[in-house]
């Protein structure tokens, strides 16, 4: 992963993301994706609506992240 990169995701990983810096954020990617817009955790130091940071579990390669909500409509791919 490269400083700058964007990635759009709700249900599974993003094609070329790494698989343990999923590991560490998808769940927070799902609830952003599915509405959990309120700030719903860390909210002594979080103090926007709709974001998350999450580190990777990396501990030789650490990745800070920040997940954002957008207006984009999730929906199961078929």
């Amino acid at each position: 992963m490269k400083e700058g990169e964007v990635y759009y995701a709700d249900y599974a990983k993003p094609n070329g993301f790494c698989d343990e810096a999923w590991k560490a954020i998808y769940q927070y990617v799902f609830a952003l994706a599915h509405g959990a817009n309120d700030i719903w955790y860390y909210s002594d130091w979080i103090k926007t609506p709709g974001v998350a940071i999450v580190s990777c579990n990396d501990g030789l390669r650490p990745v800070i992240m920040k997940l954002e909500a957008t207006d984009i409509e999730s929906k199961a791919e078929d």
